[in-house]
């Protein structure tokens, strides 16, 4: 016979109390098996019930995908908290920052919860994307959760983007100024975007409220929809179980339950992360300068550190080149890349082989060597438009510099491909040469750039 579970026959709140101090079960041995059953039900619409054995290896994921969606939990839940304290209006907003810091008890931890978990989530889902790569996980039938992924990439990058405005500081406005006015070198339409943007000449009020409204509800209701989306294809298209060269089959498809062998690594998992990320957002401030003053443009004036890179590459070309050829070029790469015919069955295989390993570490140290090498070069002894003075600056500066960049690519993709490393190999060490020049074209920006963009050691930036 059920036993009877309507509201009436509940214990009341003072019996559970009760219950509690005098350490009895707050529910009967029945309900809590349904709440047990009704948790383990909403654990298994995320995960399936087995999984790989191997899968649940920390090395393989370093739980790069749990963490993501931990912090977009972190992100919303102190974001609504925000919103109670925020006014997005350009007379008002600075202040509600500065009394939410001073009046409001907790306000700045929650502040510095909500800005550094978005900085950790860029970082995250960036790290996630190269896991994915080097493990060769985005190989069909996966192909297209590798173009979601890229998506939930490019909007975390924009939810980063109209978040930092909302502050209204001297920091935030400035920066957005730089990021629109990068947008604006697009030829033909840059202008128009430019305006659409931000919706007017200049940043201003009705910038303000439109990066408002699409920072708390078009980019999270997006991202909501894309990131379920992504975790249906995960469990569609099955795991990726890790691999071991010559390892056996039998290894590679003995299975465990999801519960408790992933979830309770997972939830060990988020308590560690949700402890360091209250421990540096206790210790370490958001961000936050004087009130925004359009008239006092700070010396120098730099993009958002995830944007700097592009920033970087104007110093060295033509605009056009700077902010639409490469960087459309490498978003158009990392898009082809599971539509390559690959050579070798690496899926699970960090690295592809011990020659991959070997390459990809090769390929790291010279993307960071090459690229910085080339920004001293150019910064000091190479004038391209006062090389070749009688060209159009779109050639001197567009297309002369980065058709030497390619042919230097494609000569040691060649000399690889000569020396017996495979497609897939030399592929994996042409995409680590491009990641390595993000990495050091933004560190540059970053810490070396001082007053008028100029070469500085950090000390004196």
């Amino acid at each position: 016979m059920e036993p009877d579970t309507s509201r009436e026959n509940q214990p009341s709140l003072i019996v559970r109390i009760w219950r509690s101090i005098r350490r009895e079960p707050l529910w009967p041995e029945d309900d809590r098996g349904r709440m047990r059953l009704a948790m383990n039900d909403l654990i298994l619409h995320l995960h399936p019930p087995r999984v790989p054995a191997k899968a649940t290896r920390f090395t393989y994921t370093f739980g790069l995908g749990g963490m993501a969606a931990l912090l977009l939990m972190i992100l919303v839940s102190t974001g609504l908290l925000l919103m109670f304290a925020y006014t997005p209006s350009p007379d008002e907003a600075y202040g509600s920052i500065v009394d939410l810091e001073t009046e409001i008890y907790f306000g700045q931890l929650i502040r510095n919860l909500h800005h550094w978990s978005g900085n950790l989530l860029l970082i995250v889902a960036f790290l996630h994307m190269l896991r994915v790569f080097y493990t060769a996980a985005f190989v069909p039938p996966r192909e297209f959760n590798w173009q979601l992924g890229l998506a939930l990439l490019g909007l975390i990058a924009f939810a980063n983007f109209t978040g930092y405005l909302l502050p209204w500081d001297q920091l935030s406005y400035w920066a957005v100024t730089v990021a629109a006015s990068l947008i604006g070198h697009i030829p033909l339409v840059g202008e128009s975007i430019r305006r659409l943007l931000i919706g007017s000449e200049e940043v201003s009020g009705t910038t303000l409220s439109t990066f408002f409204a699409l920072h708390v509800i078009v980019i999270p209701l997006l991202m909501l929809f894309i990131f379920s989306f992504h975790i249906w294809r995960v469990r569609k298209d099955k795991f990726t179980v890790p691999r071991d060269l010559n390892e056996s089959e039998e290894s590679r498809t003995k299975m465990v339950t999801t519960i408790p062998h992933l979830v309770s690594i997972e939830m060990v998992f988020a308590l560690i992360v949700i402890a360091g990320l209250l421990t540096w957002a206790t210790w370490v401030d958001a961000p936050l300068q004087g009130a925004a003053n359009p008239n006092d443009p700070p010396n120098p004036s730099k993009a958002a550190w995830y944007f700097i890179g592009v920033q970087e590459l104007l110093l060295h070309f033509h605009p056009t080149f700077g902010v639409v050829v490469i960087p459309g070029l490498t978003i158009l790469a990392l898009i082809s890349l599971p539509y390559l015919r690959d050579d070798m069955d690496a899926t699970g295989i960090w690295f592809r082989s011990r020659q991959g390993r070997w390459l990809t570490a090769l390929s790291f140290v010279g993307g960071i060597i090459g690229t910085a090498g080339l920004v001293l070069i150019r910064e000091n002894w190479l004038n391209l438009p006062e090389t070749f003075p009688d060209f159009p600056t779109w050639i001197s500066n567009g297309v002369i510099p980065l058709g030497a960049i390619m042919l230097m690519v494609y000569g040691y993709a060649r000399l690889l491909r000569w020396r017996g490393v495979t497609r897939s190999e030399t592929r994996q060490a042409l995409v680590t040469l491009l990641i390595a020049s993000i990495i050091t074209l933004t560190i540059i920006g970053v810490f070396f750039r001082g007053e008028d963009m100029a070469l500085m050691w950090p000390s004196e930036v």
